[in-house]
């Protein structure tokens, strides 16, 4: 599980080369359109949930709406609601247990940024993707009662819904409707969580958390009035120890994490490796839905997400195959009242 720690400062992405975008279409152009499910008699569909965590750096927004477009697969944005604000709104927050203005992870540097960010996760929410909550600050909450989550919570839904107007933009038509009722999962900084995070989850009416981390890919658990996905132990290097299938896992990992770019391809390629293998074995096996985390942060040279884009165009275009969001799972889940096992 990540460790406490402040994150790495943010590095500007790249778009996709030329070769890389037209790969990316050319794969979705022939993979065509998929169903909506399995028929009776027939295997479920293998689903693949892709999330991001912070979901600030702007480059990298556009980065992943492409391949979204370009695969027809469907994130899962966790955003931090610090990047709402720009430096001088800084000490209207304020983290259960910190001083005013504090962030592990920083704030916006202007409006502008955050602006420009506004803009992507509209585009994000109106194409099908998914907002969720990844708190504020990014302070490790395991010790925080249910009134301190519930007061975390209720300083997201505030940026959220100020984030036009306190930057001084142009709010859309329907933003007011998205910010008050589409957020409905959470996942923990830190995937650090405790009973006062369950209580305050359904207290304040969110429909799942992924916080939580299971041996290998589980079905998750939707029979609690806040369901509760896991992202899995898989797999991974010459020796396929387990690891959390996330960037920032990977990269203490592979590097201690210390970026070494030098060895960025020889790290995406063990990566896609260890991706392809679980993948694998939910495809011929259970076909229980198989979760990747990601950040807004390119570790070891963009090394993940380099495999993250070959995993994607490889994968999510397959017929029988669907790279959806967490809300999307969950109603499929729950259209099969979570009989799998």
């Amino acid at each position: 599980m990540i460790a406490p720690a402040k994150s790495p400062a943010p590095p500007r992405g790249a778009a996709p080369t030329r070769g890389l975008a037209a790969a990316l279409l050319a794969a979705a152009l022939l993979a065509g359109p998929a169903s909506t499910g399995a028929q009776a008699g027939e295997r479920p569909r293998q689903m693949v949930l892709i999330s991001f965590d912070g979901a600030h750096d702007n480059a990298l927004w556009e980065r992943s709406l492409k391949l979204g477009e370009a695969t027809g697969a469907r994130f899962t944005y966790f955003l931090s609601c610090t990047f709402l604000m720009n430096r001088d709104d800084r000490r209207g927050y304020q983290a259960p247990g910190q001083s005013a203005g504090r962030s592990n992870v920083g704030f916006a540097p202007d409006s502008a940024d955050v602006l420009t960010r506004l803009g992507h996760v509209w585009a994000a929410y109106q194409t099908g993707h998914e907002i969720g909550s990844h708190g504020c600050g990014h302070f490790d909450g395991k010790g925080w009662s249910k009134s301190d989550w519930l007061k975390e919570f209720g300083q997201f839904d505030g940026a959220l819904k100020t984030a036009w107007s306190r930057n001084g933009g142009s709010e859309p038509a329907g933003w007011a409707g998205f910010a008050t009722s589409a957020v409905k999962g959470f996942r923990a900084p830190y995937l650090s969580g405790g009973d006062g995070l369950y209580a305050a989850l359904a207290a304040h009416g969110l429909s799942y958390d992924a916080s939580a981390v299971s041996q290998g890919p589980v079905m998750p658990d939707v029979s609690k009035t806040v369901a509760r996905f896991a992202l899995p132990l898989i797999p991974e290097g010459p020796k396929g120890r387990r690891i959390i299938a996330m960037d920032y896992n990977l990269f203490v990992r592979h590097s201690a994490a210390f970026e070494t770019p030098s060895k960025s391809e020889e790290f995406a390629e063990r990566t896609l490796a260890a991706f392809r293998a679980a993948f694998e074995a939910e495809y011929s096996g259970k076909r229980r839905p198989l979760q990747l985390g990601f950040h807004f942060v390119e570790m070891n040279g963009g090394a993940y997400w380099t495999a993250l884009e070959r995993f994607a165009i490889e994968t999510c275009v397959r017929p029988d195959v669907d790279c959806v969001t967490y809300q999307e799972a969950l109603r499929r889940l729950e259209r099969s009242d979570g009989s799998a096992s």
